[in-house]
């Protein structure tokens, strides 16, 4: 007998044999039946939970191809800033979040856009002084690889007067010899945030660190609750796995704990942050992480870099000249020697490489070590990843496809979706590389494997949302392809490709006899709603592992 049944449904099951049905049982965490309501209510036992559907869509669990469970989590009670334009509007914003945390410590917010403050200029130590001066106040870009603080963050950490530090990291400094509270990538953010414990613990899994000391008993009950609140965001919005992108033994102490005490709602894949900074030898720790962790709800096995930063600072590694800084093509964090040494290290182990790639120059570098993997440890399905390809050179496409290596793409990010300005990107982009620029389509067309997230907190964590974004593109220039996804391709790759991104095609990412018992009821039919309407779609149910973990 069945333990839940979803029925009076549009199921879009993702599954080829059987593309639609109207029900779905599941017992023992896994499906036992799909087909007609009729058929499938015959599995209803006295202790059976029914879900009725209505006639809206039910789709297998979301899969998010990319966030930061732990970071993004933590941001969902900070200061955000997202949307606001002008000073004085951020001025209030942070001055209303200051009078509800009295005293004096420093403040962190999020979302501050690259032109709040118009007329083209860079914000200032001098604009956050004017929203805050008597205190350390430090807000994030939106993509969080810049943050801006102000004099009296820059003071309190010591890099007022600046700070030498590694390529592809910046304290940028003014004429007068002083920081202008511009800080560009983490190394240069460190500092100014170093000073909120809970935020850099968050963090500590994006920068490759571990925390040392371990955290006490009530500093760990703390992370487990702002976890918790992340997973429950999660599944309000129809998430049932995710790819975390940043990763520690931190990281994966917080999940296995709620995992043993019944509260892991979603299934985690988890990396090892691996930094330029670190030995070969680091990669043991992924190697650990993999061994220690592989249950069907957490799961380790990979490792993840970051190639270069974004483009709206500069900091993403391109091919040609950035048109507003001739002679400038961004640093990479790694050398093209040594990212072949780590890649061929971390295949060796059997792992998986994500790395964070975001212009074309950093899609090469990261080719090229791959295919360094390849003919030095031979070929095997490895389905190593590029995470964001914002840019990426024509001639590159045929590599993806001859090296098995999967893209890993956000709709929300592009310009003029989403809310998103489009400037600065495009203009840093410049008019030649339009074509070429978050082309998910042509990668899609090139068969790529293609998955989608929203790197979130970068982005709101909203898959529909991301789908919306997706099936909605508009192009901003005469010059470029049509980069709009259908409906399917957009849900195709928020399910089988992200089951297929974790190696797990066929158990999850599907609705099929034998599958994981993990499912999405909506309140709206999407096949026959306006695209537009997309993103007002909501989440009714959320099932993980047979059980219902949200319910509107």
């Amino acid at each position: 007998m069945a333990e839940l049944i979803i029925t009076n449904g549009k199921v879009l099951t993702m599954d080829e044999a059987r593309p639609s049905a109207e029900a779905v049982a599941m017992a023992g965490g896994r499906i036992i039946k799909v087909g007609r309501s009729r058929d499938v209510m015959a599995e209803r036992g006295r202790r059976t939970r029914v879900v009725d559907a209505g006639g809206k869509t039910v789709l297998p669990g979301l899969i998010e191809g990319h966030m930061h469970i732990v970071p993004g989590s933590l941001e969902l009670s900070m200061l955000n800033v997202t949307g606001l334009n002008g000073l004085e509007a951020v001025r209030s914003a942070v001055q209303a979040y200051a009078a509800g945390h009295p005293g004096g410590a420093l403040i962190v917010g999020n979302g501050l856009s690259y032109v709040a403050f118009g007329n083209g200029r860079a914000a200032t130590r001098h604009d956050l002084d004017h929203c805050l001066p008597d205190r350390p106040l430090v807000l994030y870009a939106p993509d969080h690889h810049t943050a801006w603080a102000n004099t009296k963050a820059l003071e309190l950490s010591g890099i007022l007067q600046g700070r030498a530090l590694p390529p592809g990291h910046e304290i940028v400094m003014g004429p007068d010899g002083l920081a202008t509270g511009e800080l560009r990538e983490p190394l240069a953010i460190a500092p100014a945030v170093a000073a909120a414990t809970d935020y850099t613990r968050a963090r500590a899994g994006l920068e490759g660190l571990e925390i040392d000391p371990h955290p006490g008993e009530d500093a760990f009950a703390a992370d487990l609750a702002v976890v918790k609140r992340g997973l429950v965001h999660l599944a309000e919005h129809g998430i049932t796995s995710f790819h975390n992108m940043d990763g520690n033994i931190y990281t994966m102490q917080l999940l296995h704990a709620l995992e043993q005490r019944g509260e892991l709602t979603a299934r985690a894949r988890v990396p090892f942050h691996f930094k330029p900074f670190m030995a070969l030898a680091a990669l043991d720790r992924a190697r650990m992480l993999s061994a220690a962790y592989q249950s069907d709800m957490l799961r380790g096995g990979a490792v993840k870099m970051f190639m270069d930063g974004v483009l709206d600072s500069g900091t993403a590694v391109v091919l040609d000249d950035y048109p507003d800084a001739p002679g400038w093509r961004g640093d990479p964090l790694f050398s093209q020697e040594r990212f072949n040494a780590v890649a061929i290290a971390a295949d060796r182990l059997g792992l998986q490489i994500a790395v964070h790639a975001i212009g074309d120059g950093a899609v090469r570098m990261t080719l090229n070590g791959y295919e360094a993997a390849r003919k030095a440890n031979g070929k095997r399905d490895s389905r190593h990843r590029i995470e964001h390809i914002e840019i990426h050179h024509p001639d590159d496409l045929r590599r993806f496809r001859s090296l098995g290596v999967l893209a890993s793409m956000q709709t929300c990010h592009a310009p003029g979706t989403s809310g998103l300005p489009l400037e600065p990107t495009i203009s840093k982009i410049g008019k030649d590389k339009w074509p070429y620029a978050f082309a998910w389509q042509t990668i899609r067309k090139a068969k790529v494997p293609l998955v989608f997230g929203t790197d979130w907190p970068v982005s709101d964590i909203n898959p529909l949302r991301a789908i919306h974004a997706a099936v909605t593109r508009r192009e901003w220039g005469d010059n470029m392809k049509p980069q709009r996804q259908s409906l399917h391709d957009s849900l195709h790759s928020y399910t089988v490709m992200g089951a297929y991104a974790e190696f797990a095609e066929g158990r999850k990412g599907v609705l099929k006899r034998g599958a994981m018992g993990d499912a999405v009821v909506l309140d709206a039919d999407l096949e026959t709603i306006a695209p537009d309407d997309i993103e007002r779609v909501k989440v009714q149910a959320t099932v993980v592992n047979g059980q219902v973990v949200y319910e509107r």
